[in-house]
């Protein structure tokens, strides 16, 4: 009996993660940092803008696996993407914000409190193509 119940604890948890709805107005924010840093769930990076710098890391976000558009445009200089882990389908946020001088990039967890570095090593990756 108490399998059955743990059993049904976890599937509704896998259950609630993945269809939980994601609310714009929480993740679509502005990004308050200007630098790169690194949290327990999460990280910010800062790129120099160029002409074709933001178009391409818009074209590169869209092509990464589990990936969609939360809100935002390319025309606003500022996006929210929604990427799900492969397993469990955990929620991550990156968002994309556009100035004169630069791009700022805040990819972060929903659920927890460690993303164990993939939203960093995300970033990194992000930046090492452009550059």
């Amino acid at each position: 009996m108490f399998l059955y119940l743990l059993l049904s604890l976890v599937v509704a948890f896998a259950a609630y993660v993945r269809l939980a709805p994601s609310d714009p107005s929480r993740w679509h924010i502005s990004i308050p940092n200007e630098g790169d840093i690194d949290l327990a769930g999460g990280a910010v990076r800062i790129v120099p803008n160029s002409p074709d710098v933001f178009e391409r890391l818009i074209e590169m976000m869209s092509k990464l696996p589990r990936t969609a558009v939360l809100a935002g445009t390319v025309e606003e200089g500022h996006l929210t993407y929604i990427t799900r882990s492969k397993l469990m389908g955990y929620p991550d946020y990156t968002t994309i914000e556009r100035s004169d001088e630069t791009i700022k990039i805040f990819a972060r967890l929903r659920f927890g409190k460690s993303d164990l570095g993939v939203n960093a090593a995300r970033l990194e990756q992000l930046k090492a193509v452009l550059e």
